[in-house]
């Protein structure tokens, strides 16, 4: 399902993006959309903190 956004993505937002993570101009030219939208999707994940993996000492500390 897909959810509108507070803000649509224009030309301006989407080379603005890309330079941020450090495409040029020339880059876009030989890139396809769906992967640049990848890469900054990529990027954005790259700041997520994502949950450590319980180890046994976890589980042994939970069970008492």
């Amino acid at each position: 399902m897909s959810r509108p956004t507070a803000r649509e993505t224009n030309t301006a937002v989407f080379i603005l993006r890309a330079i941020q993570i450090g495409l040029s101009i020339a880059d876009l030219e030989e890139l396809d959309i769906g992967f640049v939208f990848d890469l900054m999707i990529e990027a954005e994940n790259d700041n997520y903190k994502y949950p450590y993996k319980a180890e046994q000492s976890d589980i042994d500390s939970l069970l008492g």
